[in-house]
C-alpha cells in the first residue's frame, strides 16, 4: 500500500524509529505509525485476560489507536521493526488507511469463521504466505517468527490444537517447519481445497 502524507506532514518525512522483536510500539492518541520494515500485530484482551489479535501489519501499513475503537489497544512487534510516527494534528484519518484496516479485518473474519480448526489454520497459513511470504525452492516461506501461541491467538483456539494440526500437516508433507518458528507452505493453491 502506498502512503500519501497529508498536508500537515508533507514538508519533512517523519523519523524512523527502531523497535526490537516483542516490544510494544507506543500508542499515541493523535498519531499513527507507518511500518517501514518488519511486522507487528494489533491486539486487545478479553475481561479474563485472553489476548485477541486484531491484525497483522507489515511494510507500508498504518497502525494506531486512531484506527480503532477497541480499548485496551496494543501494537506488538513480531520482528525487529522500523516505524515512522505520523502525527494527525487534529486532522481526520485518511480514507485509504481506514479501507486498509477494513480489508484486513474482513480477511481475518473470514479465516476465523471456519468451523473446522484445521481449515482455519490452512487459510491463516495461506494468508500469511500471501502477505508475508517469499518463494523458495520448496514452496512459500512464511518468514515470521510466529509461535504456536501466536497462531492460536490469531485463530481463537489453543496452542495445543495448533501444535497438533501443524504436526499433521508436516506428516502429510503440506508444510515444512524450519528453525526460529518459520514455516514453508508447500503448493498452497493445490492442497487447500483437499482438507
Amino acid at each position: 500500500m502506498s502512503v500519501v502524507l497529508s498536508s500537515h506532514n508533507r514538508g519533512a518525512l517523519p523519523l524512523r524509529q527502531k523497535f526490537s522483536m516483542r516490544s510494544p510500539l507506543p500508542v499515541k492518541q493523535q498519531s499513527l505509525w507507518r511500518i517501514e520494515a518488519g511486522a507487528v500485530r494489533t491486539l486487545t484482551w478479553l475481561e479474563d485476560g485472553t489476548p485477541i489479535s486484531m491484525g497483522l501489519w507489515g511494510p507500508g501499513d498504518i497502525v494506531g489507536q486512531a484506527l480503532s475503537t477497541v480499548d485496551p489497544y496494543q501494537i506488538e512487534c513480531l520482528t525487529a521493526v522500523e516505524a515512522s510516527l505520523l502525527p494527525l494534528n487534529g486532522e481526520p484519518v485518511p480514507n485509504e488507511w481506514i479501507l486498509n484496516h477494513l480489508r484486513q479485518a474482513e480477511s481475518l473474519l473470514i479465516i476465523r469463521s471456519c468451523r473446522r480448526v484445521d481449515l482455519m489454520l490452512v487459510k491463516l497459513l495461506g494468508f500469511l504466505a500471501k502477505r508475508f511470504g517469499r518463494e523458495v525452492e520448496s514452496g512459500n516461506l512464511i518468514d515470521l517468527r510466529l509461535t504456536h501461541q501466536d497462531l492460536a491467538e490469531l485463530m481463537g483456539t489453543t496452542r495445543v490444537t495448533v501444535t497438533r494440526i501443524l504436526g499433521q500437516f508436516e506428516e502429510q508433507g503440506l508444510i515444512e517447519r524450519l528453525s526460529l518458528h518459520r514455516i514453508v507452505l508447500k503448493e498452497y493453491e493445490t492442497w487447500h481445497y483437499e482438507i
